[in-house]
């Protein structure tokens, strides 16, 4: 009996009940040797140790599992590491694993990786697709603007040409002397642009500052080497005092491409007839010299011979050129 009791004390005051312990304190139980409290004490160890002990198991089952799992992906890689020469990999996602995911990542973590790659690779081709529609489309109208912009234009100019053609200016041709005494016509100056002006070799202010304004906007568009040369024309409106020889002493003042065209006062006549020149001489004085009353103009003439446009004395030389600029890079050359 005294060994039985002092195997249920060493039993008693162990952290880990067993089954022969549990088998003592039944036994002392039934011989009366121990009291309620003492089996009930037993009792909740007993309990206790069971449920800690059915945590442990749980735990390291799960443990288990994860690596075996991990063994079997880590022989996998391998396996495909070693065959990847003779042949492709059996899973789609087995080539993702083997060049980005480390081995060590649990299965969940490794599919939300998998999931995540896609959707970024599905994202960056929907706004490559939305960036090439935008750029299709905004280049679909940028032409459609720019072929519309360019037809009304062409129709604008062709518009422009017939009203020309309709106005009776310069539509007629002359026929004149030059400075240097060669008979020069209207077909001499087709092809070239021309800027005419109407005056005479006695004028006291107002003819030497118009052929002053015309010499400088013919030397400011040839600074311009993509504009094509500009002719200067100088018709007088007095040919009995305006022969060959004045008007050759005359044009040395001005700039070096102006041409003075006379003749007879009936080919003068005509010649500014044609472009609308009103022309008057006004009475002698004692030493019979007189003032001619005559429309002040410059006319720009384009290389059809049409007349373009004109500039009175309130245009400077620097709007004039601007003026002639835009008619050349607007031109249209008429058809044959």
């Amino acid at each position: 009996m005294t060994n039985l009791k002092s195997k249920v004390i060493a039993h008693k005051t162990s952290n880990r009940p067993n089954e022969v312990y549990c088998r003592l304190c039944l036994e002392r139980r039934m011989l009366g040797l121990v009291g309620g409290s003492d089996f009930n004490i037993v009792l909740g160890r007993l309990q206790r140790y069971v449920l800690k002990s059915s945590a442990t198991r749980l735990t390291n089952s799960t443990h288990n599992f994860q690596r075996a799992q991990l063994s079997s992906q880590t022989t996998l890689y391998r396996h495909n590491t070693s065959t990847h020469k003779t042949g492709p990999l059996t899973h789609p996602q087995q080539t993702f694993w083997r060049s980005s995911c480390p081995l060590s990542l649990p299965l969940i973590t490794q599919r939300a990786l998998l999931s995540h790659g896609s959707n970024t690779s599905t994202a960056k081709i929907k706004l490559r697709t939305r960036l090439a529609v935008t750029l299709l489309f905004g280049g679909s109208i940028l032409s459609a603007w720019w072929y519309m912009h360019n037809e009304k234009e062409q129709e604008h100019r062709r518009q422009r040409i017939e009203q020309l053609k309709q106005v009776a200016v310069g539509q007629g041709d002359f026929s004149l002397l030059d400075h240097r005494g060669h008979r020069r016509t209207k077909k001499d100056f087709l092809g070239s642009w021309v800027l005419l002006y109407f005056g005479f070799t006695h004028c006291p202010d107002i003819c030497p500052d118009e052929l002053d304004k015309l010499s400088a906007v013919v030397a400011t568009l040839d600074k311009d080497p993509s504009l094509p040369a500009v002719q200067p024309l100088f018709v007088t409106v007095d040919p009995e005092r305006d022969d060959v020889a004045s008007l050759e002493k005359y044009v040395k003042d001005f700039h070096p491409r102006l041409i003075g065209l006379t003749g007879t006062p009936e080919e003068v006549k005509m010649a500014g007839k044609d472009f609308r020149v009103y022309a008057s001489p006004g009475p002698k004085d004692d030493d019979g010299d007189y003032i001619v009353d005559h429309t002040i103009l410059i006319y720009l003439v384009s290389p059809d011979g049409l007349f373009l446009d004109y500039y009175n004395r309130m245009k400077n030389d620097v709007q004039i050129a601007e003026s002639i600029r835009n008619h050349m890079k607007n031109y249209v050359k008429l058809p044959n």
